[in-house]
């Protein structure tokens, strides 16, 4: 039942989307899965020019961004235009001392949980303005996470759109089926935001969820 619930949902979003010209499409995920990454990988490939800061310490994002009025076409000619929301990442716990063990100073670190704390609350108050959400996972850590399985969980119960983004695919790790199968209610893409392996079908998914 719920199963069939939730696709009765995806099918009625859909169809209100396919009478809108613009819809706010937000990147979720947990620290460090890609979500700038894919951001800036949007917005090079259709504007040319890129949109956040990418960082190997975790919440390099600690504000909400966004790039308004961002078209993409498909092989057909048509044309999705969105407002594309980069979100800090989702976390359950922020210690200032793991900014320490990534070379950070101890104020410097303290201030930057400070502020990734205060973007995580923001980002969970934006899902209400949401669309539609791509969820970015990284593809070679375990998608059963206590983080992953909160963001999911506060998307359904809002009943938004949601495709799940595997990033990471071009690393050896990487476990695409096991994404698939920790959430078979949605539609998986793999990619590699970094080198654009798959970023077409990413764009081609959007296109059946939101287009």
């Amino acid at each position: 039942m719920g199963g069939f619930l939730n696709r009765f949902l995806q099918r009625y979003f859909r169809n209100i989307f396919r009478n809108r010209s613009h819809v706010r499409l937000g990147l979720y995920g947990p620290p460090n899965a890609g979500k700038s990454t894919l951001a800036n990988r949007i917005c090079k490939d259709w504007l040319g020019q890129e949109m956040s800061t990418v960082s190997a310490i975790p919440h390099e994002t600690r504000e909400i961004q966004i790039k308004e009025q961002v078209s993409i076409k498909n092989k057909n000619g048509k044309t999705l235009s969105f407002s594309l929301v980069d979100t800090p990442g989702i976390a359950t716990k922020i210690d200032y001392e793991d900014f320490i063990k990534k070379g950070l100073k101890e104020a410097v670190a303290k201030k930057r949980a400070k502020e990734a704390t205060k973007g995580v609350i923001e980002s969970i108050k934006w899902l209400d303005s949401m669309d539609a959400v791509a969820v970015v996972l990284d593809a070679t850590q375990d998608p059963f996470s206590q983080v992953n399985i909160t963001i999911v969980g506060n998307l359904q119960a809002r009943n938004i759109p949601v495709l799940i983004v595997a990033n990471k695919i071009d690393l050896r790790r990487a476990k695409l089926n096991k994404v698939k199968a920790a959430f078979p209610q949605y539609e998986v893409v793999g990619v590699s935001a970094k080198t654009g392996t798959n970023v077409d079908d990413f764009y081609n998914t959007l296109f059946k969820l939101v287009g």
